[in-house]
């Protein structure tokens, strides 16, 4: 039987096969092809209209012709598809009763404990992975796997429609070489990106479903994690990004404005692609080591190239800087 899938049984099936190739027929006539008795064959051609494989004349006695396969036998099969995502439906509901109920008798079971370095970058690989709608993120050292090993997957899930929002704090950002090659790579492809002095964990928010966090900051802590599931801990997380959120600055798109190539000074009016990277740098309220990190400039480079852009901007401190720059919309 190949039809069974879809509710018919061996019988039926075998009368509809031979149906198809021998229209406008009686009960009779099919029932001896069968090897079948009339009434039976009777029965099972009344199913058979009843389910729209099946058509008959209204003469005496009636004949019978089968419904175009493709057309009818399409239809069957979507009205089971239509079954089935409602008992998808039904058994996710059925679900997530089941662990509302296990939470309460078992606590415990909201919060899984992760001891193995490979299993924490699996489950945060997954936890992205799964995202339907958003992604959301502290990022700080120290770091699992090394920043930007995983951008391409970002980005392919971004040009897919799932938002990342993701806050970093001013080390992540000052992380030699990681503006360029992964933070500004991703703001271009689309993530909104923010930036905290410090931030007070690390931490993935995989829509509202799940969330991991590591055990502890401190050195070794990274070997252990902690997998959240749907419970009070994981809204008091997701409110706690969204205040940190609130409070960050944001991380400027850091390509060049159309006048490629122009230099502050070169009559363009507009920032070439490293100005609007110190600009950035510096609104985010890097010290100058950390600039110098970053971008691999010595300190003394760093310095100079500050104090010629607040002379190009005609400002006294860093922050008339950044504000005139921002004013300018370069920021």
């Amino acid at each position: 039987m190949k039809l069974d899938v879809l509710g018919l049984t061996g019988e039926t099936e075998h009368v509809y096969t031979a149906l198809v190739g021998q229209p406008r027929c009686t009960a009779s006539e099919l029932a001896e092809t069968c090897g079948l008795t009339a009434a039976g064959v009777g029965r099972l051609l009344s199913a058979l209209v009843k389910d729209g494989l099946a058509a008959r004349t209204a003469g005496r006695p009636p004949r019978f012709s089968a419904t175009v396969p493709d057309v009818a036998v399409t239809a069957l099969i979507d009205e089971q598809q239509h079954r089935l995502d409602e008992a998808r439906s039904v058994v996710h509901q059925l679900m997530e009763t089941y662990r509302e109920a296990a939470r309460i008798t078992h606590p415990e079971m909201a919060v899984e404990l992760l001891t193995d370095r490979d299993d924490i970058s699996s489950a945060v690989g997954r936890l992205t992975a799964d995202a339907r709608r958003e992604v959301r993120a502290f990022d700080r050292p120290p770091y699992v796997d090394r920043p930007g090993s995983n951008l391409d997957l970002q980005i392919q899930r971004q040009r897919s429609g799932v938002v990342h929002r993701v806050i970093y704090s001013q080390e992540a950002v000052a992380w030699p070489g990681r503006m360029n090659s992964d933070i500004g790579p991703s703001i271009r492809a689309g993530e909104k990106a923010r930036v905290r002095p410090e931030l007070p964990l690390k931490l993935v928010i995989s829509d509202n479903r799940v969330a991991i966090i590591p055990f502890s900051l401190a050195a070794g802590g990274q070997s252990a994690a902690y997998l959240i599931q749907p419970s009070p801990m994981l809204v008091a997380l997701e409110s706690l990004f969204e205040a940190e959120w609130e409070r960050a600055v944001v991380l400027s798109d850091l390509r060049p404005h159309p006048a490629h190539g122009a230099t502050l000074g070169a009559g363009s009016g507009e920032p070439d692609a490293d100005t609007r990277c110190l600009l950035t740098l510096l609104a985010s309220g890097l010290t100058d080591a950390a600039i110098a990190r970053s971008q691999g400039w010595s300190e003394r480079t760093t310095q100079r190239r500050i104090h010629r852009l607040m002379h190009e901007l005609g400002a006294s401190t860093r922050f008339q800087a950044s504000l005139t720059a921002a004013r300018r919309g370069w920021l």
